[in-house]
C-alpha cells in the first residue's frame, strides 16, 4: 500500500498509483522472470512524479519462452472504478528492441486525435515509456542483448470500459492504460480536465470546427429535448467550463455553443472559470448586481440575498416585475465573460435555461445562439464541420 497523502478540503487522503505504474511494474517483473527463470515477489520503480513504488507481484507464471504476472491497481482514496483490478504483463523474447502491445481488456484506438495512433493499443505515451525503461533496465542488468515483447492485459477491462468515456471517444474493447505522473491523486481535477481535452481532441481530429458544450446532464437533456439538438458533437464540461472553452480554442474549434442551467451559467456573470461550489458561489451576488442595474429596490435585493436557489430567485424577480430585464443583463455579462476567453476569429455563444415552472425554458441567450444552435439541429450524425 502506498503511504503517500495529500490534503484537500480539510481532508487527508491517501494517494494511489496508476494503471501505467501497474503495467510498468508487471513488465519489469515478467521480464526478470523470463531472463532469470526465477519467480519475483515485488517490483520497485520510480514514477515520473519522483515517488518510488514497491509493488507486489501476483499470479506469476514462467512458461516455455515466456513469463507473466500481475500487479493490482491501488487508487488510494480516489473513487476510481479501476481500483483493485489486475494489470497483467506477458514477456517473451524477440530479436531486438522493446515491443509493447495490448491484449485482453486493453482498448484499441479507432479515432484520430488520441494519445496513440489509430489501430494501436490504448497504452498512453508515459506508461509506454515507463514500461520500456523498466524492460531495458532489467535486460541490461541481466546482460541480455536481444529484444523483449510485452503484452499488457486487463481481464476486467472490457466490462469496465462501458462505464468510462472510452467508447464515446473511440477506444473500443477495453480500458486505457494511462497516467502522466504514475501516481493517482484523490479526486484529481487535472484528470477530469484531461478527459475533456481528450474528447475535444478527438472531435477536432475528426474534422469538426464547431463544438457544443454542456456542463452536465441538465444541459444535455435540455439541448436534446427542448432545443432539438443532436448530441453527436457534444462534450460535457462538468464544472470546468473555462478549461473546456480554453481547450476547445486550443483544439482549433471556430464555433462554440454553451448550453447550461442558470445555476451554473449565472456564475459566469462574475467571470467564474470553474463553477464548482468549492471555488465559490456568487450566484445570488450576480443576480443582485444584475437586478440593481435594472433598478431593483432594496427589498428585492434583500430577497434575492436570502434565496437558496436560482429558481427561487426567478420567482422573486418575477414578483417584482424585473425577470426579463434582469435576464437580459445577466445574458450580456455571460457573453462578455465567454468572449474574454476566446480570441478574435472564434465565435462563441450560449443558451441559459431553467427547468422550473412556470419559467421553464430559455432565460437568456447570446445574439448568435439561434444561428449556432441551427448547426446542431441539422446534423445527421456526422461531425459538424
Amino acid at each position: 500500500m502506498l503511504r503517500q497523502y495529500i490534503t484537500k478540503g480539510g481532508r487527508t487522503m491517501r494517494c494511489g498509483y496508476t494503471t501505467g505504474s501497474c503495467a510498468a511494474g508487471a513488465a519489469q517483473a515478467a521480464t526478470r522472470m523470463l531472463l532469470t527463470g526465477a519467480p519475483v515477489e515485488t517490483a520497485e520503480l520510480d514514477t515520473p512524479k519522483g515517488i518510488r513504488l514497491t509493488l507486489e507481484i501476483l499470479d506469476a507464471e514462467i512458461g516455455e519462452g515466456c513469463a507473466s504476472c500481475a500487479v493490482q491497481k491501488d487508487s488510494g482514496d480516489d473513487p476510481d472504478i479501476t481500483n483493485g483490478i489486475l494489470v497483467y504483463a506477458r514477456a517473451e523474447r524477440i530479436a531486438s528492441g522493446v515491443e509493447i502491445d495490448g491484449g485482453r481488456g486493453v482498448g484499441r484506438v479507432t479515432k484520430a486525435g488520441l494519445d496513440q495512433p489509430v489501430g494501436a493499443a490504448a497504452i498512453n505515451a508515459t506508461p509506454r515509456r515507463m514500461i520500456r525503461e523498466q524492460v531495458e533496465a532489467v535486460c541490461a542488468e541481466c546482460g541480455y542483448a536481444g529484444g523483449i515483447r510485452i503484452v499488457i492485459s486487463i481481464p476486467d477491462g472490457e466490462a469496465l470500459a462501458e462505464k468510462t468515456f472510452n467508447p464515446r471517444i473511440g477506444i473500443v474493447g477495453g480500458i486505457s492504460v494511462i497516467g502522466t505522473t504514475g501516481i493517482v491523486e484523490p479526486m484529481s481535477n487535472a484528470a477530469l480536465v484531461d478527459t475533456i481535452r481528450l474528447e475535444l481532441g478527438v472531435r477536432s481530429a475528426a474534422g469538426a470546427s464547431g463544438v457544443l458544450l454542456c456542463p452536465g446532464n441538465y444541459g444535455e437533456t435540455f439541448a436534446r429535448e427542448a432545443l432539438g439538438l443532436s448530441l453527436e458533437g457534444q462534450v460535457s464540461t462538468g464544472n470546468f467550463i473555462g478549461d473546456a472553452v480554453e481547450a476547445a480554442v486550443n483544439c482549433g474549434f471556430r464555433r462554440i455553443l454553451l448550453v447550461g442551467h442558470i445555476g451554473k451559467l449565472a456564475k459566469l456573470g462574475i467571470g467564474a472559470y470553474n463553477t464548482h461550489s468549492a471555488y465559490g458561489d456568487g450566484r445570488m451576488e450576480t443576480l443582485i448586481a444584475c437586478a440593481l442595474e435594472c433598478g431593483g429596490n432594496l427589498e428585492l435585493l434583500r430577497t434575492l440575498l436570502n434565496c437558496v436557489t436560482t429558481d427561487a430567485a426567478l420567482e422573486a424577480l418575477t414578483e417584482f416585475g424585473l425577470l426579463s430585464r434582469t435576464m437580459d443583463v445577466l445574458g450580456r455579462r455571460i457573453q462578455a465573460c465567454l468572449e474574454r476567453w476566446v480570441p478574435v476569429g472564434t465565435e462563441i455563444g450560449f443558451i441559459c435555461f431553467t427547468n422550473a415552472e412556470p419559467h421553464r425554458g430559455i432565460l437568456a441567450q447570446s445574439p448568435n445562439a439561434e444561428r449556432l444552435a441551427a448547426e446542431w439541429r441539422t446534423m445527421d450524425g456526422e461531425a459538424q464541420r
